[in-house]
């Protein structure tokens, strides 16, 4: 049992002495991570940093012992700077479309707003159900399980190449797909489907 694997367990009985370890030693690399797939943005990796270690807090008793604690945390911050962005560029799409003053009064509209915040999911969701049936379990298993190509690969027996191999197919078919329909929104995706492996 490793040095993480001991804290952690004391973590799940609520030991704080056990979750500053757990902070000192990987903050400092989370932060680096943020800042990589953020492009720099200091005052975001701060942000999000803080975020993910309040929520390793908040659900110590859900942590799965025998998962690589470095995956966790990177699936984690990973998932929030996807949010923000997608929020960020929803807003900034709606906006741009919806330009008179009578529409920007209803985007203001909070059950609206809700609502054009998950367009972008409901769309990608439909792109998923396209992708052939062995590539879409290891894409949902991979996006939205947050299982690293090592955990899938020995979940369905395969070799994590191809693994790998139709992520990159996965992610290609979408990314296309969406170039076509949302131009705007490419880059922050982009940072979501493609930068940092875990």
């Amino acid at each position: 049992m490793d040095l993480d694997e001991i804290n952690i367990a004391r973590l799940k009985s609520g030991d704080t002495l056990a979750f500053e370890c757990l902070y000192n030693k990987w903050s400092g690399k989370l932060y680096n991570f943020i800042m990589r797939i953020s492009h720099g943005d200091g005052y975001l990796a701060e942000e999000i940093v803080q975020s993910v270690f309040i929520k390793i807090w908040e659900n110590k008793d859900k942590i799965d012992s025998e998962r690589s604690f470095s995956s966790y945390l990177y699936a984690i911050a990973k998932n929030q700077l996807f949010n923000i962005y997608e929020h960020r560029m929803v807003e900034f799409i709606y906006k741009e479309r919806e330009g008179n003053e009578q529409n920007r009064k209803l985007y203001e509209n909070s059950t609206e707003k809700d609502t054009d915040f998950h367009f972008l999911d409901d769309y990608i969701d439909k792109l998923i159900e396209l992708l052939p049936p062995m590539r879409r379990n290891i894409y949902i298993l991979s996006k939205r399980h947050l299982l690293s190509n090592k955990e899938i690969a020995t979940r369905l027996h395969l070799s994590e190449n191809t693994i790998e191999s139709q992520l990159s197919k996965a992610n290609r078919f979408i990314k296309e797909q969406l170039q076509k329909h949302y131009d705007l929104t490419i880059f922050l995706l982009y940072l979501y489907l493609f930068a940092g492996k875990y």
